[in-house]
């Protein structure tokens, strides 16, 4: 064996550096793809934003349209369709590096609606009021105003009230001992979202100091004293201890008391289960009144904990909008999430072609990153509109008649339609929002698997699922409709479905059975 030197030939597939970021801008949320573009900004010093400064100079450049296309080009369609440059073919999976004047600093970019009303000048007079400036006052005086104003502040700012801290605050107003408050304080503790105790009264025993001498009589107690707080039946070990403590603090004249406590305390079973013709034949009840004693039931609070439950609200802002204008669905991005970043024009000039200086060599590699990310943005918005418009197309039904008139959509049936691959697609609809005029849906959920139809046809299971709903809407609460029911009910509609696939379906919609739907009228 001796070392040798070897000429060979092959072929290896690389992802350049711009196909990375090209895919990675692809795969990102509205708010990933902010963080994204901010991170860009401090990073580059060729990227800039698009302020209200630059208004001046977009009036003396020519501004880049918007892809659109006419009715004559999509007349079948009838939706707003992106048309995409045949002489100059590009798509997330192949970026085409070209001359483009926006990215150079030469062009200013702005593909969001233009403001159309008269911008107030700097040069007010300085005694100028509000009431020279618009025409119309805030509602209400000025001391409500600013009072609500103040509240609304503090309620979007706050975490909320606990169950814990709503509990102290009572606790802390009853004077207990130190022994008492030590055993409050681990009952609150012991409490789960809904308000149930989860903690063992031997527990709380076995941690207290042995030279205070706790006794399980002194702890069942404070339990008991607690159980009678606000929300009342908090802190009972199970449903049925919750219920009973709210049926027994009800005035002695309401109606059913006596029965409605009887019913929980011994036939909690067959009330959940719904078995009216055992409760009235156990209970010794009516009809009529054991409607009343479920009423009763009914209008308790069965986890008391659940409303003081922290949740933070999360919004989702679309990043595709469909419209129906004239007649015609057209699809257009969100211009409120559309970015508006430029190549710095100042910046740009400062570069010397013949100078191979280290500061120049720097200005140039700034340059060339600013140019990849400026143009993989604008692939991103590419694609999302071409796909987008692509769905709303095939979705028409949809939109017009809601989820009954859904379609069977893959994966594979637009990435043929709009020429990328599979994977692409699936980049590009995850975690990516339309709003319709239905609402805000992700652009997976227009994709759904097809159930035969007992003519040969296809039907999407997101229809399914509607039609389900609308069955069980429509059902009568005295004698609701088992899965096989309903199984024979789509077949007589030309929709060929199993009783497992329906049980699978209504499950999915959080449906209970039909023994637990029923109810007395």
């Amino acid at each position: 064996m001796k070392p040798t030197l070897a000429l060979r030939l092959g072929q290896q597939l690389r992802m350049t550096p711009q196909l990375q970021q090209a895919i990675k801008l692809l795969q990102l949320s509205t708010l990933d793809l902010q963080q994204e573009i901010q991170e860009a900004l401090d990073s580059n010093l060729m990227l800039e934003e698009i302020d209200d400064s630059h208004d001046d100079a977009k009036d003396e450049t020519p501004q880049l349209e918007p892809p659109t296309i006419s009715a004559e080009e999509n007349a079948n369609a009838e939706v707003g369709l992106v048309k995409a440059d045949d002489s100059n073919p590009q798509t997330a999976d192949e970026p085409v590096e070209t001359h483009n004047s926006e990215t150079d600093g030469d062009l200013v970019s702005d593909t969001s609606e233009e403001l159309t009303s008269e911008v107030l000048t700097d040069d007010l007079p300085i005694d100028s009021v509000w009431e020279d400036i618009y025409d119309q006052l805030p509602i209400g005086s000025g001391e409500t105003y600013y009072s609500n104003e103040d509240d609304d502040f503090a309620s979007r700012n706050s975490s909320g009230e606990t169950i814990h801290s709503h509990l102290m605050e009572q606790i802390n107003l009853l004077n207990l001992t130190d022994q008492d408050l030590f055993i409050a304080h681990h009952l609150v503790d012991g409490l789960d979202e809904e308000g149930m105790l989860e903690l063992d009264l031997l527990e709380i025993l076995e941690s207290a100091p042995p030279q205070w001498g706790l006794e399980l009589d002194q702890i069942e107690a404070v339990l008991h004293l607690i159980q009678h707080l606000d929300p009342l039946g908090i802190a009972a070990a199970n449903l049925q201890e919750c219920l009973l403590i709210q049926l027994r603090a009800l005035p002695e004249s309401t109606p059913m008391k006596s029965d409605a406590i009887v019913i929980v305390n011994e036939y909690i079973t067959s009330l959940a289960s719904r078995d009216f013709t055992l409760l009235s034949k156990k209970a010794h009840l009516t009809e009529t009144e054991l409607q009343a004693v479920i009423k009763l039931i009914q209008s308790l609070n069965p986890k008391p904990g659940a409303g003081f439950t922290a949740r933070e609200v999360q919004y989702v802002i679309p990043d595709v909008m469909v419209r129906k204008i004239n007649g015609r669905w057209t699809v257009e991005l969100n211009p409120s999430i559309n970015p508006r970043i430029r190549v710095n024009p100042e910046y740009s000039a400062l570069i010397k072609r013949s100078d191979n200086s280290p500061d120049q060599h720097y200005l140039k590699d700034q340059m060339q990153e600013a140019k990849w990310f400026i143009k993989s943005l604008q692939q991103r918005n590419d694609t999302l509109l071409r796909v987008a418009t692509k769905i709303v197309e095939v979705q028409r039904g949809f939109l017009e008649h809601g989820e009954e008139a859904m379609k069977p959509l893959v994966l594979h049936d637009i990435a043929e339609e709009v020429g990328l691959h599979e994977s692409t697609i699936s980049r590009v609809t995850t975690q990516k929002y339309i709003d319709t005029p239905l609402g805000v849906f992700e652009l997976k959920y227009f994709f759904s698997s097809h159930v035969s139809t007992n003519s040969g046809g296809e039907v999407s299971s997101t229809a399914i699922r509607a039609l389900i709903k609308r069955l069980i809407a429509d059902e009568s609460v005295r004698k609701p409709l088992s899965d096989s029911k309903i199984a024979n009910l789509l077949s007589q509609k030309n929709v060929k479905v199993a009783r497992r696939t329906i049980a699978k379906y209504r499950e999915s919609l959080m449906i209970p059975p039909s023994n637990e739907r029923k109810q007395l009228v």
